[in-house]
């Protein structure tokens, strides 16, 4: 599927607090569809934080984020609904399978019209165990679920807070092609990673915190 190619996510002048400690001050951002933006910075530099606050989880100190030209303070379910979000945790219930999760998340969020859950499971590497409780999943094969979740999904933003923890090379190597095909549709990443990560012909750029 095809996104809009006039999105915008636009982060302007963003201060970050936690507790008396200043992480990041003055910080601006400009992310168009089809744009990959890494975000590197050591331990405790403010990556999750500024993620968190991009999807409207955190609050910032000073500045704002924007969709389409708006604060997202003013859009509420809207900007939620154009944005999907994989933080740290994979978002997924460990009694169902992971069919029944993607099934879960059909009935909640906008999904694609051309994707159905069984396809999507096998594309994220999980051929075979689509039927087994995600409680009995490995790490790697927990991610894998979440990974799938993101391809099912209808949003054009990702927020992605380390997706590749916990996967293999090969792993790795078909979430990079994945984040590609999301950004040649018109899709827009912004993502954290230790690993060093490439995007083939996506046009990507990193920000240093």
């Amino acid at each position: 599927m095809g996104f809009p190619a006039d999105n915008l996510l636009e982060i302007v002048d963003l201060a970050c607090v936690r507790g008396d400690h200043l992480l990041f001050e003055e910080l601006s951002l400009t992310l168009a569809a089809g744009e990959v933006c890494q975000v590197h910075g050591p331990n405790g530099s403010g990556k999750t934080s500024l993620l968190r606050i991009v999807c409207a989880l955190g609050l910032a100190e000073r500045g704002e984020v924007r969709w389409n030209g708006t604060p997202i303070s003013e859009l509420g379910e809207d900007y939620r609904a154009a944005l999907s979000y994989v933080g740290h945790l994979n978002g997924i219930k460990g009694e169902l399978t992971a069919l029944e999760n993607l099934e879960a998340t059909r009935a909640l969020a906008p999904t694609r019209t051309d994707a159905e859950p069984l396809d999507v499971l096998a594309e994220a590497g999980l051929a075979g165990f689509e039927e087994v409780p995600c409680r009995y999943l490995s790490a790697g094969q927990k991610r894998r679920v979440s990974i799938a979740r993101l391809l099912l999904s209808a949003c054009p933003l990702w927020v992605l807070d380390e997706p590749a923890t916990a996967l293999d090379s090969k792993g790795v190597e078909a979430f990079q092609r994945l984040v590609e095909r999301h950004a040649a549709s018109g899709g827009m990443v912004l993502i954290t990673s230790h690993q060093a990560l490439a995007f083939g012909a996506a046009s990507t750029r990193t920000l240093e915190l």
